[in-house]
């Protein structure tokens, strides 16, 4: 794993328990994509949430910000998110795992 995205995701807060459910499920998404090495969702206070994900490879990151967790958080932006979700792409130094 080489490479990662970090998305930072802040929710109105009527909407952060739908936001919390639609995070919780999105890892049978994750699960179904190949290229997807590691994938994390977490909540960091009321109304701010975030996913982590590794790949071996760009082509991985790629698909997957095309994919259908992207879309379907995309979809939200417009009614249950305060902005838009930071998503930054990360090199990742250090890794490890079980």
């Amino acid at each position: 794993m080489k490479f990662g995205l970090l998305a930072r995701i802040e929710v109105k807060p009527e909407y952060a328990d739908q936001v919390e459910a639609m995070l919780r499920d999105a890892v049978g998404l994750a699960e179904q994509e190949q290229r997807t090495a590691a994938w994390f969702s977490f909540r960091l206070d009321a109304t701010t949430f975030g996913v982590f994900d590794t790949f071996d490879d760009e082509q991985g990151r790629e698909e997957h910000l095309q994919g259908k967790i992207a879309a379907a958080l995309m979809d939200a932006a417009e009614t249950m998110l305060s902005s838009a979700p930071v998503i930054e792409s990360v090199d990742l130094l250090g890794v490890k795992v079980p």
